[in-house]
Protein backbone atom coordinates (compact mmCIF):
# COMPACT_ATOMS: atom_id res chain seq x y z
CA UNK A 1 0.00 0.00 0.00
CA UNK A 2 1.52 3.41 -0.83
CA UNK A 3 2.12 6.10 1.52
CA UNK A 4 -0.46 8.59 1.53
CA UNK A 5 0.82 12.15 0.56
CA UNK A 6 2.28 14.13 3.30
CA UNK A 7 -0.22 17.19 2.45
CA UNK A 8 -2.65 14.57 3.19
CA UNK A 9 -1.30 13.77 7.02
CA UNK A 10 -0.82 17.60 7.13
CA UNK A 11 -4.32 18.25 6.82
CA UNK A 12 -5.16 15.41 9.54
CA UNK A 13 -3.06 17.15 11.71
CA UNK A 14 -4.28 20.45 11.20
CA UNK A 15 -7.98 19.14 11.73
CA UNK A 16 -7.32 17.47 14.88
CA UNK A 17 -5.39 20.96 16.26
CA UNK A 18 -8.65 22.30 15.29
CA UNK A 19 -10.48 20.03 17.21
CA UNK A 20 -8.22 20.17 20.27
CA UNK A 21 -8.74 24.36 20.17
CA UNK A 22 -12.45 23.51 20.25
CA UNK A 23 -12.00 21.75 23.15
CA UNK A 24 -10.97 24.44 25.54
CA UNK A 25 -12.75 27.04 23.53
CA UNK A 26 -16.68 28.66 24.47
CA UNK A 27 -18.36 27.31 21.42
CA UNK A 28 -22.03 26.30 21.97
CA UNK A 29 -22.58 22.39 21.26
CA UNK A 30 -24.08 22.78 17.48
CA UNK A 31 -21.24 25.33 16.90
CA UNK A 32 -18.65 22.35 17.62
CA UNK A 33 -20.40 19.77 15.63
CA UNK A 34 -20.64 22.16 12.44
CA UNK A 35 -16.99 22.58 13.21
CA UNK A 36 -16.24 19.11 13.47
CA UNK A 37 -17.92 18.30 9.88
CA UNK A 38 -16.98 20.74 8.20
CA UNK A 39 -13.15 20.01 9.17
CA UNK A 40 -13.35 16.28 8.48
CA UNK A 41 -15.49 16.78 5.20
CA UNK A 42 -12.62 19.71 4.14
CA UNK A 43 -9.86 16.98 5.27
CA UNK A 44 -10.47 14.19 4.53
CA UNK A 45 -12.38 15.49 0.53
CA UNK A 46 -15.71 13.96 0.93
CA UNK A 47 -18.76 15.21 -0.41
CA UNK A 48 -21.03 14.83 2.84
CA UNK A 49 -19.76 14.22 6.30
CA UNK A 50 -22.49 13.75 9.58
CA UNK A 51 -22.08 13.63 13.10
CA UNK A 52 -24.46 11.24 14.99
CA UNK A 53 -25.02 11.20 18.48
CA UNK A 54 -26.55 9.17 20.55
CA UNK A 55 -29.19 10.21 23.20
CA UNK A 56 -29.75 8.20 25.74
CA UNK A 57 -31.90 9.84 27.60
CA UNK A 58 -34.74 8.41 24.83
CA UNK A 59 -35.90 4.69 26.10
CA UNK A 60 -34.77 2.80 24.53
CA UNK A 61 -31.92 4.66 23.37
CA UNK A 62 -31.82 6.22 19.98
CA UNK A 63 -29.05 7.54 17.93
CA UNK A 64 -29.64 11.10 15.60
CA UNK A 65 -28.57 12.71 13.25
CA UNK A 66 -26.82 16.29 14.73
CA UNK A 67 -24.54 17.74 12.23
CA UNK A 68 -23.65 17.98 8.27
CA UNK A 69 -21.92 20.06 6.20
CA UNK A 70 -24.48 19.04 3.40
CA UNK A 71 -27.06 21.35 2.40
CA UNK A 72 -29.63 18.78 0.16
CA UNK A 73 -33.00 18.82 1.76
CA UNK A 74 -33.12 14.83 1.37
CA UNK A 75 -30.13 14.83 3.47
CA UNK A 76 -30.20 17.26 6.32
CA UNK A 77 -34.17 16.57 7.52
CA UNK A 78 -34.65 15.10 11.15
CA UNK A 79 -33.44 11.59 11.45
CA UNK A 80 -33.62 8.85 13.84
CA UNK A 81 -32.17 5.45 14.02
CA UNK A 82 -32.09 2.96 16.76
CA UNK A 83 -29.10 1.35 17.65
CA UNK A 84 -29.80 -1.64 15.86
CA UNK A 85 -30.81 0.17 12.43
CA UNK A 86 -28.66 0.44 8.90
CA UNK A 87 -24.89 1.61 9.12
CA UNK A 88 -24.98 4.19 11.67
CA UNK A 89 -26.68 1.61 14.17
CA UNK A 90 -23.98 -1.00 13.30
CA UNK A 91 -20.80 1.26 13.96
CA UNK A 92 -22.30 2.62 17.05
CA UNK A 93 -23.13 -1.21 18.25
CA UNK A 94 -20.05 -3.21 17.41
CA UNK A 95 -17.39 0.05 18.06
CA UNK A 96 -15.50 -0.38 15.04
CA UNK A 97 -15.14 1.87 11.71
CA UNK A 98 -17.47 0.22 8.44
CA UNK A 99 -16.08 0.96 4.79
CA UNK A 100 -18.67 0.65 1.97
CA UNK A 101 -17.35 1.20 -1.34
CA UNK A 102 -20.75 0.94 -2.80
CA UNK A 103 -23.73 1.54 -0.69
CA UNK A 104 -26.00 0.19 -2.61
CA UNK A 105 -24.92 -2.92 -2.60
CA UNK A 106 -24.70 -3.18 1.10
CA UNK A 107 -27.20 -4.90 2.75
CA UNK A 108 -26.87 -3.03 5.99
CA UNK A 109 -27.63 0.31 4.08
CA UNK A 110 -31.16 1.15 4.40
CA UNK A 111 -31.40 4.66 2.89
CA UNK A 112 -31.07 4.02 -0.71
CA UNK A 113 -33.78 5.58 -1.90
CA UNK A 114 -31.81 8.81 -0.33
CA UNK A 115 -28.19 7.18 -1.62
CA UNK A 116 -29.61 7.45 -5.17
CA UNK A 117 -31.03 10.80 -5.02
CA UNK A 118 -27.74 11.76 -3.91
CA UNK A 119 -25.76 10.05 -5.82
CA UNK A 120 -24.14 8.63 -2.87
CA UNK A 121 -21.68 5.77 -3.52
CA UNK A 122 -18.68 5.08 -0.95
CA UNK A 123 -18.83 5.78 2.44
CA UNK A 124 -17.02 5.30 5.89
CA UNK A 125 -18.00 5.10 9.40
CA UNK A 126 -16.07 5.66 12.26
CA UNK A 127 -17.49 5.77 16.54
CA UNK A 128 -17.04 8.54 18.41
CA UNK A 129 -15.44 6.55 21.47
CA UNK A 130 -14.14 8.38 25.11
CA UNK A 131 -11.39 7.44 26.72
CA UNK A 132 -13.20 4.62 28.53
CA UNK A 133 -14.47 3.22 25.18
CA UNK A 134 -17.88 4.36 25.27
CA UNK A 135 -19.32 5.22 22.27
CA UNK A 136 -21.48 8.24 22.30
CA UNK A 137 -21.79 8.69 18.73
CA UNK A 138 -20.31 8.01 14.29
CA UNK A 139 -19.55 9.96 12.15
CA UNK A 140 -19.97 9.11 8.59
CA UNK A 141 -18.90 10.27 5.28
CA UNK A 142 -19.88 9.78 1.46
CA UNK A 143 -18.43 10.32 -1.71
CA UNK A 144 -20.04 10.66 -5.53
CA UNK A 145 -17.48 8.31 -7.08
CA UNK A 146 -16.45 4.72 -5.55
CA UNK A 147 -13.69 5.16 -3.15
CA UNK A 148 -11.54 2.71 -1.53
CA UNK A 149 -11.00 4.37 1.83
CA UNK A 150 -7.27 3.06 2.87
CA UNK A 151 -6.09 1.93 5.98
CA UNK A 152 -4.68 5.23 6.71
CA UNK A 153 -7.71 6.62 6.18
CA UNK A 154 -9.44 5.08 8.94
CA UNK A 155 -7.19 5.19 11.83
CA UNK A 156 -6.57 8.94 10.76
CA UNK A 157 -10.76 9.69 10.64
CA UNK A 158 -10.31 7.51 14.20
CA UNK A 159 -8.13 9.46 15.44
CA UNK A 160 -10.33 13.14 14.52
CA UNK A 161 -13.50 11.25 15.76
CA UNK A 162 -12.38 10.11 19.35
CA UNK A 163 -10.83 13.94 19.29
CA UNK A 164 -14.22 15.14 18.70
CA UNK A 165 -15.74 12.99 21.37
CA UNK A 166 -13.29 14.60 24.03
CA UNK A 167 -14.49 18.00 22.35
CA UNK A 168 -18.10 16.84 22.91
CA UNK A 169 -18.11 15.79 25.94
CA UNK A 170 -16.22 18.83 27.45
CA UNK A 171 -18.65 20.84 25.94
CA UNK A 172 -21.92 19.44 27.20
CA UNK A 173 -19.56 19.88 30.76
CA UNK A 174 -19.29 23.21 30.57
CA UNK A 175 -22.74 24.34 29.31
CA UNK A 176 -24.31 21.76 32.18
CA UNK A 177 -22.34 23.35 34.76
CA UNK A 178 -23.02 26.73 33.24
CA UNK A 179 -26.22 26.14 34.02
CA UNK A 180 -26.04 25.30 36.95
CA UNK A 181 -23.96 28.29 38.05
CA UNK A 182 -26.76 30.51 36.50
CA UNK A 183 -29.29 28.62 38.31
CA UNK A 184 -27.88 29.32 41.71
CA UNK A 185 -26.97 32.97 40.98
CA UNK A 186 -30.83 32.77 40.19
CA UNK A 187 -31.72 30.93 43.25
CA UNK A 188 -29.84 33.50 44.99
CA UNK A 189 -31.34 36.76 43.86
CA UNK A 190 -34.90 35.22 44.47
CA UNK A 191 -33.76 34.88 47.93
CA UNK A 192 -32.35 37.78 48.52
CA UNK A 193 -35.59 39.93 47.06
CA UNK A 194 -37.78 37.46 49.44
CA UNK A 195 -35.95 38.88 52.24
CA UNK A 196 -36.27 42.22 51.40
CA UNK A 197 -40.04 41.58 50.95
CA UNK A 198 -40.34 40.42 54.51
CA UNK A 199 -38.08 43.45 55.91
CA UNK A 200 -40.72 45.98 54.11
CA UNK A 201 -43.44 44.07 54.75
CA UNK A 202 -42.91 42.02 58.01
CA UNK A 203 -44.36 39.20 56.66
CA UNK A 204 -42.67 35.80 56.39
CA UNK A 205 -41.00 34.42 54.11
CA UNK A 206 -43.95 31.96 52.78
CA UNK A 207 -45.85 35.00 51.98
CA UNK A 208 -43.28 37.07 50.47
CA UNK A 209 -42.58 34.08 48.08
CA UNK A 210 -46.59 33.81 47.42
CA UNK A 211 -46.49 37.36 46.31
CA UNK A 212 -43.47 37.09 44.04
CA UNK A 213 -45.45 34.02 42.27
CA UNK A 214 -48.30 36.30 42.08
CA UNK A 215 -46.49 38.83 40.52
CA UNK A 216 -45.10 36.60 38.31
CA UNK A 217 -48.13 35.18 36.79
CA UNK A 218 -49.83 38.67 36.58
CA UNK A 219 -46.89 40.46 34.79
CA UNK A 220 -45.95 37.01 32.94
CA UNK A 221 -42.00 37.72 33.83
CA UNK A 222 -40.21 35.18 34.87
CA UNK A 223 -40.03 34.76 38.77
CA UNK A 224 -36.19 36.19 38.81
CA UNK A 225 -36.86 39.02 36.02
CA UNK A 226 -39.24 39.74 39.71
CA UNK A 227 -36.84 39.57 41.88
CA UNK A 228 -34.40 41.88 39.72
CA UNK A 229 -37.01 44.05 40.09
CA UNK A 230 -37.50 44.39 43.83
CA UNK A 231 -33.50 44.50 44.24
CA UNK A 232 -33.50 47.18 42.31
CA UNK A 233 -35.96 49.33 43.74
CA UNK A 234 -34.37 48.78 46.42
CA UNK A 235 -31.37 49.97 45.72
CA UNK A 236 -32.69 52.91 44.62
CA UNK A 237 -34.63 53.51 46.96
CA UNK A 238 -31.80 53.19 49.61
CA UNK A 239 -29.40 55.41 47.92
CA UNK A 240 -28.03 58.48 49.96
CA UNK A 241 -28.64 61.73 49.12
Amino acid sequence: MKNPPSDVYEGYIQALTDISRAITSDLYIEDLLKLIVMVTAKVISVEICSLWLINEEEKPPRIRLKATQSISPEYVKDRALNLDEGVVGYVAGRKKPLVLKNVLKSRRFKEREMARTLGLVSMVGVPLQTKDEKVIGVLNCFTLEAREFSDTDVNLLTAVANQAAVAILNTELMVKTRVIQEELAARKKIEMAKEILMHQRRITGEKAYAWMRRQSMDSRKSLLEVAEAIMLSHEILNIQP
